[in-house]
């Protein structure tokens, strides 16, 4: 699995992309932020709170009960404002 972190995301967790291997229980967006969130310091405070958290899986805007697979492309991404 691709994961692709932006903004915030990318300076709390310390890397912009990485190649990892969730366990087979991993099947959703939220059971990957809660995995993520066990993986130290950093992604536990980049996945903190829920509800700013912007999710792309394989470049579409998904919900946090959406699946994932391990050949998915998953992106981070903090809310986007604008004008």
């Amino acid at each position: 699995m691709k994961l692709l972190y932006f903004a915030w995301f990318r300076e709390k967790a310390g890397v912009a992309q990485e190649q990892a291997s969730p366990p087979d229980s991993v099947t959703t967006v939220a059971l990957l932020v809660d995995w993520l969130k066990s993986r130290g310091n950093g992604y536990a405070e980049a996945f903190n709170d829920a509800s700013v958290i912007r999710v792309a899986v394989n470049q579409e805007y998904v919900s946090m009960d959406y699946p994932v697979a391990p050949g998915d492309e998953v992106a981070f991404f903090p809310p986007m404002t604008g004008g």
